[in-house]
């Protein structure tokens, strides 16, 4: 269904050093910035891009909003987490867990406020 999710940041030298750490604790590569000066992710076939707003404002965070990431385990989840904490990143919501469905999870803020979550598929 999606071809890609775009977000912005004001400072996209801190979201490279955050999204490489992050993406490559989950098996990624690391980014490459294209010709329109879009940070790109690739990773199986999903992108995730990062760019200053064309419209020049300041990019703004989604109130409500929450960029899942697939993992392949629960290990994977737990270094993504701490990939994020140590690259400017913020810890929210509950600790890395478990939940009822089996699935390992956890949630951080990147440097520019946006929620993401790194989970594993559910067992149940």
């Amino acid at each position: 269904m999606f071809t890609h999710i775009m977000i912005g940041s004001n400072d996209l030298e801190r979201a490279r050093n955050f999204y490489d750490a992050t993406l490559v604790a989950l098996g990624g590569k690391l980014g490459e910035m294209d010709a329109r000066g879009r940070l790109i992710y690739v990773h199986e076939g999903g992108r995730l891009m990062i760019t200053k707003p064309i419209n020049g404002g300041p990019a703004t965070v989604a109130n409500g909003g929450t960029i899942g990431l697939g993992a392949a385990s629960a290990a994977h989840v737990l270094a993504w987490h701490e990939a994020g904490i140590t690259h400017g990143g913020e810890a929210i919501e509950s600790p890395p867990a478990e939940r009822p469905n089996g699935s390992f999870v956890a949630y951080i803020r990147d440097p520019d406020g946006h929620k993401l979550t790194a989970r594993t598929q559910p067992t149940g």
